[in-house]
């Protein structure tokens, strides 16, 4: 994967700026961005600089190029969502055990055309986990040990949503907490269920470009050993079992994906 070139302040300003529009959803799925000659003159900055800024966005796939010129945010799909299916009956739940960590039920389901039956389910915290990328095409990630796999394994930063506080606090938060590093911004990618069949745990999937190092990291039980990984490693220590925890295994997925669909591969 080639590296990013880099960017002056006044280009880097722009390309936070396009960021900043994304994240906020003042530009939606597959809205397309104005014209360059808007841009330039919106943005007070020149064509060549706006298109270095452009193939960047296309090459992190947070844009995508459709025909000559014209750039549209990604998103829309051809599959039409099925009508017809009814949901499961729930007549009734209990619990059987409640601490501030985890919480076990037992729900009375009946699934359409089904009898009714039992039904265990766990409910665990809502938790946020963030990639953040530099403009070297790296991951700051954390090497950690893990007591119930009894394995070491590389980590993104990420943990639970505090009561009252957004997904994207709680991003920005862990990422200082347990590196020592503050994202810039945060984009969110998708929000997802880890065990769907059994348990509710709703996992948010961020994505940084960019951090400031501002100390030394001040959660001392959850820091470990912290790199930035090239994303070219990524594929291989996969393989090996080296990535642990699902969220960051969607994370890392997602930016490869991305980044294959816009013809950026991680191999040199």
């Amino acid at each position: 994967m080639e590296s990013a070139p880099r960017m002056g302040p006044k280009t880097t300003k722009v390309y936070e700026t396009i960021r900043e529009w994304l994240a906020s959803g003042e530009l939606e799925p597959g809205e397309k961005l104005p014209s360059e000659r808007a841009l330039v003159e919106q943005l007070g900055i020149g064509r060549t600089a706006l298109r270095q800024v452009l193939a960047r966005l296309v090459a992190e796939g947070a844009l995508e190029v459709r025909g000559r010129s014209s750039y549209r945010v990604p998103g829309g799909v051809s599959v039409e969502t099925p009508e017809g299916p009814e949901p499961w009956r729930i007549h009734g739940e209990r619990t059987i055990y409640d601490n501030r960590w985890v919480k076990l039920d037992v729900w009375d389901v009946e699934p359409p055309g089904v009898e009714r039956f039992e039904h265990h389910v766990v409910k665990l915290h809502h938790v946020a986990i963030v990639a953040v990328l530099d403009d070297q095409d790296r991951v700051l990630m954390m090497w950690r040990y893990r007591f119930v796999p009894q394995q070491f394994g590389w980590e993104l930063p990420g943990g639970i949503v505090d009561e009252g506080e957004s997904p994207a606090a709680t991003a920005v938060r862990e990422v200082e907490e347990e590196t020592g590093w503050r994202p810039k911004s945060v984009e969110h990618v998708v929000t997802y269920q880890p065990m769907v069949g059994m348990v509710d745990s709703p996992h948010e999937i961020f994505v940084a470009h960019g951090a400031e190092q501002v100390g030394s990291p001040t959660d001392l039980e959850e820091a470990g050993q912290i790199e930035w990984v090239p994303l070219a490693d990524i594929p291989a220590l996969m393989a090996r079992g080296d990535l642990m925890g699902s969220g960051t295994l969607v994370a890392l997925l997602h930016i490869l994906a991305t980044r294959r669909k816009q013809g950026v591969t991680a191999s040199n």
